[in-house]
């Protein structure tokens, strides 16, 4: 299914990959709940509010009004929280919670793009303080999510900065393809949710992945592969052993171009390569 080896005469190519039931089997964000429940940060009834929209989100029920509405009730929710705080609750918990849930074949396809020589970028709607760990996890080398307003005060504002969702995730990776050089009709893009179709139709090798029923649908009148992920493995049971480097180090920049524009701001990270450290 993939080339084996990246032709280095040819401009740089990249795999894009939706996060939330593509690369992992649940969402990110709803996810660490009962961990942010833990830490004070949320109560009881929040907790349950958010087990709801966790089952709305698996069951593929949650279309674009209902996207928003969660949005709008995540941003309210968090408002006031210590954002040190967050990243030590997501550090903590990351392992227990993150790892046996990844998808044994988004582990393996993150493998073969990396040897083939592409760069892995995940693009999540989720906020950036639980994605870019995800993201190290996994060994991505860039990571685009959603980012909060921070006050002075190093807490919450409850104000969206960049939400990477829908459109503007199309955008953030055309403007990542001018600033890093990627050709996207050789690159690839994987997700589940029909919203990412622009993202999907950005690139030359677009995947929908346990495709929602909008998105099964365009990918039978576009002709686009549809795989089934379905076994998450701990990465570290994982056979063969994946050879993920050890939890590498994330740091931000602004990705900036005319893509970008009507966005904003695109913020993403990247991962230092060894070659680049020595």
């Amino acid at each position: 299914m993939l080339a084996l080896v990246e032709n280095h005469s040819l401009p740089r190519t990249a795999a894009f990959f939706d996060l939330d039931k593509t690369v992992i089997a649940k969402s990110s964000t709803l996810t660490f709940s009962k961990s942010f429940y833990q830490g004070g940060l949320i109560n009881r009834r929040a907790v349950l509010r958010t087990a709801y929209a966790q089952f709305v989100f698996l069951a593929g029920g949650a279309d674009h009004d209902q996207m928003e509405r969660m949005r709008e009730y995540l941003s309210a929710l968090c408002k006031g929280w210590n954002v040190q705080q967050v990243k030590e609750i997501v550090a903590e918990t990351l392992h227990d919670l993150i790892d046996p849930i990844i998808y044994d074949e988004a582990a393996s396809l993150i493998e073969e793009h990396h040897t083939a020589g592409r760069d892995v970028v995940i693009v999540s709607t989720s906020g950036a303080e639980v994605v870019e760990p995800i993201g190290e996890l996994l060994g991505a080398d860039r990571v685009v999510a959603t980012r909060m307003v921070v006050g002075p005060d190093g807490c919450f504002t409850g104000d969206v900065e960049y939400y990477a969702y829908g459109p503007t995730k199309a955008e953030a990776v055309k403007a990542l393809a001018a600033s890093e050089g990627y050709d996207l009709a050789r690159c690839y893009a994987y997700s589940d949710s029909a919203t990412d179709v622009p993202m999907l139709e950005s690139v030359g090798h677009p995947f929908a992945v346990n495709p929602d029923r909008a998105l099964r649908r365009e990918a039978a009148i576009r002709d686009w592969p549809v795989l089934i992920f379905n076994k998450p493995v701990r990465l570290k049971q994982r056979l063969p052993a994946l050879s993920m480097p050890p939890r590498p180090a994330l740091v931000a920049a602004a990705a900036v171009g005319a893509a970008a524009a009507t966005a904003g701001l695109v913020w993403y990270a990247s991962r230092r390569r060894a070659a680049t450290a020595s």
